[in-house]
């Protein structure tokens, strides 16, 4: 154990310790502001459900000595935990971050080509996971529906289907269009100011003491970079949710929950800091959507987030035969948003026809090259075991990203090409596959099983049942593209079983 991280967590025990043993004499706290309290229990499942292979952080702590002495240290780190807690204050050695470049590139050139991965001490990790269940469990209701990252039976797939969902049947009206706009922000996580983040967490209904603790944990963040085997000097920061944390994503979906659209023919779809601006266009009438856009540019510059405009990209769905002239661009900052044809959607590709070639193509040319690999395996004779367990890990999941949202709409050739890709699996491993179509049947049912239990869904609408009650409604479609898409499916699929 590092000298200093010990020292540290030392003072910090002893800072507290007497403190907290006359709690008793105090006058009680509000019932909404008592600090949260962690049992050993907890805090002992979190230990032993490290993964040994993570890399240790500024103190030095392997994950494997944490695993393997769980229930040693698991009332130690309790009482420390909750005197965090009770006091609001996170001990400066479980704040400390250690950046290592890592090179994007086999020969970096510049600065831009390393990536900064951030080393954190392992047991920050457990303590912020053990806050980060509390947190979701006292989440209003009123939490922004279309923010689908770090939410319980939310997923990218849902974030995909919604949006093309609400494309697809505003299509379905005549003399209609939609323009995303795909916005993407400078350094986001880092720009977050934690004042501003603590203000919204109040607004939230969080506990007024968790939140003097999260302002605490974002504070005062002692940080270095190392390259090799030299270290800069450590440096403060006090702006932004600190990169390698598990709370930081989440504390970030909550620090935009605010943002959301004000005209009824707009939405706006986050995942986590990939932000979607949907702008549903009838009779050539832009006026809301270019509202909405210049109101998502003050949110953030009142919310010191950058919106990076030349990485911002727009996408224009438009399938009238005699288009109303060539629409005007987006200006973001006095600057020119480019348009495209075909965008990377939260990992997939989605083409301004609607059609699945990019996305296909694209899967299918990552699936054969990590066919390459089953073949080295097969070469040195492993298991076929071994061979299934590499290809579902490592194909089948490439072939089935998101395949409830696209297969439906693929072509003949698209799906034949896939299953070429699951047969030259099959004869390679000697084992019979699942095809794409029944993977792609059985994640359908499950998701429309999965968004029926859940009111608080944002499709759970779609999903209606009939006045006999053993039938669901069919989703009104009247073009084959929108009846190909996920929900008029699923609701075909369920009223088939």
């Amino acid at each position: 154990m590092d000298t200093t991280f010990q020292n540290e967590l030392n003072t910090f025990y002893a800072r507290f310790e007497k403190d907290d043993r006359d709690t008793a004499t105090r006058t009680p706290l509000p019932a909404d502001h008592q600090p949260i309290t962690l049992s050993s229990t907890a805090v002992y499942t979190a230990l032993s459900r490290i993964n040994p292979r993570k890399a240790a952080g500024p103190d030095g702590i392997p994950g494997r000595v944490l695993r393997a002495c769980a229930e040693q240290l698991a009332g130690i780190f309790t009482d420390i935990f909750n005197l965090s807690l009770a006091h609001a204050v996170v001990p400066s050695c479980f704040k400390a971050t250690t950046i290592v470049p890592v090179p994007k590139h086999s020969r970096p050139t510049c600065l831009n080509d390393y990536r900064p991965v951030a080393l954190t001490p392992i047991i920050m990790k457990c303590f912020e996971r053990l806050v980060l269940a509390h947190l979701k469990d006292c989440l209003p209701t009123t939490l922004d529906p279309h923010q689908f990252a770090y939410r319980s039976n939310r997923s990218i797939d849902d974030a995909v289907s919604i949006a093309l969902h609400s494309v697809l049947t505003h299509l379905d009206n005549t003399n209609t269009y939609a323009r995303l706009l795909f916005a993407d922000f400078s350094s986001a996580f880092n720009t977050v100011v934690p004042s501003k983040l603590i203000t919204k967490l109040g607004d939230l209904g969080i506990n007024p003491s968790l939140c003097n603790w999260t302002l605490d944990f974002l504070t005062d963040r002692p940080q270095r970079v190392r390259s090799g085997h030299s270290c800069s000097t450590t440096i403060t920061l006090s702006t932004g949710v600190p990169q390698g944390c598990v709370l930081s994503p989440f504390l970030y979906s909550l620090f935009t929950h605010d943002c959301r659209p004000v005209h009824g023919s707009n939405s706006i779809i986050k995942f986590a800091d990939d932000t979607t601006v949907i702008g549903l266009i009838s009779n050539n009438d832009e006026t809301a959507y270019r509202e909405e856009v210049e109101r998502l540019t003050t949110w953030c510059a009142n919310n010191n987030l950058v919106l990076n405009t030349s990485k911002t990209k727009e996408l224009i769905v438009d399938f009238r035969k005699a288009r109303g002239g060539t629409q005007d661009p987006i200006h973001i900052n006095g600057m020119a948003v480019e348009r495209v044809s075909s965008f990377k959607f939260l990992g997939t590709h989605i083409s301004e026809d609607l059609s699945w070639t990019t996305n296909t193509s694209s899967i299918i040319k990552k699936a054969h090259q990590r066919l390459f690999f089953l073949r080295t395996l097969r070469k040195n004779q492993l298991s076929s075991a071994v061979l299934v367990n590499f290809y579902r890990c490592a194909i089948e999941s490439i072939l089935t990203n998101c395949v409830s949202v696209w297969y439906g709409s693929c072509t003949i050739a698209e799906h034949k090409a896939l299953q070429r890709v699951v047969k030259t699996a099959q004869r390679i491993t000697r084992t019979t596959l699942p095809a794409i179509g029944d993977v792609q049947r059985k994640r359908c049912l499950h998701r429309a099983r999965s968004i029926l239990k859940d009111s608080s869904h944002p499709a759970h609408r779609l999903f209606s049942l009939l006045p006999s009650g053993r039938r669901y409604r069919t989703l009104r479609t009247r073009t084959s593209r929108l009846r190909n898409s996920f929900f008029p499916r699923a609701v075909s699929l369920l009223n088939s079983c």
